[in-house]
């Protein structure tokens, strides 16, 4: 049967349904910026050559964004008119939801969705896959082409993300789930290793053995969710924002 999800729900299913995709990958969303732990589980399913379509509403991708495609060899993206819907698809289930493939709506909206799995609800995940096909037929293929941004027409995040990140790599954090060093990053708390655990279940809020920030020993009081432990954060973001 269909089952209601809540925001956690559907970001644990949709980064579930790309983990658990074999054959087909469908993505429908207007908006296209996508997080850093889907774009490392849609990289593994380019590697394993998984068919992956993603349909978009909006034509100004950003440069980062369009080159990431670019890469990305299994991946086929067509631009859909006037798309508001947001659903994602592989060969055994299906999700309809709020929430599009964008890295803000993933973190800080409500959100929810409906599941759809093809073994218990044959004609209704049928009925999702012909809708989903027929978008993909009224979309248009863009082949995307390496690009780089005119410096005037650079928004501010684009400006200094870059540069965030370069001095981030300076900062020393540690793995919420080994203890090893790695960059200083709320957003990526895991080693490489200990993501491709972690995302065999996806769940954000698992508790995990390390502070990303300090290193010290969290007794289970730090996640995907929430890396660094309460009494640190406040360090962490002056640490943090020093460096900016």
């Amino acid at each position: 049967m269909a089952k209601f999800l809540d925001t956690t729900g559907v970001s644990y299913h949709l980064q579930q349904l790309i983990n658990k995709a074999n054959e087909k990958l469908v993505l429908i969303s207007p908006y296209l910026k996508i997080n850093e732990r889907i774009k490392q589980s849609l990289e593994d399913k380019n590697r394993l050559k998984i068919d992956i379509r993603v349909i978009y509403g909006k034509n100004e991708l950003q440069p980062e964004e369009n080159n990431w495609l670019k890469s990305m060899s299994s991946i086929r993206s067509s631009f859909c008119k006037d798309l508001h819907a947001k659903c994602y698809l592989n060969e055994r289930e299906a999700i309809i939801t709020s929430m599009n493939l964008y890295e803000f709506s993933q973190i800080n909206n409500n959100e929810m969705g409906i599941y759809v799995e093809k073994d218990s609800d044959p004609d209704l995940y049928k009925d999702i896959y012909e809708e989903v096909k027929r978008l993909i037929r009224i979309s248009d293929e863009i082949i995307v082409s390496i690009e780089k941004a005119p410096k005037e027409r650079q928004t501010f995040s684009e400006v200094t993300k870059p540069r965030f990140e370069q001095k981030m790599q300076k900062l020393t954090g540690y793995c919420i789930r080994t203890g090893k060093p790695i960059p200083l990053n709320p957003e990526r708390p895991l080693t490489y290793e200990a993501f491709q655990t972690w995302s065999q279940f996806g769940d954000v809020d698992y508790k995990e053995r390390f502070c990303h920030f300090s290193g010290e020993s969290s007794n289970g009081d730090t996640s995907v969710r929430r890396p660094v432990l309460r009494k640190n954060w406040n360090k962490a973001q002056e640490a943090m924002k020093s460096n900016i």
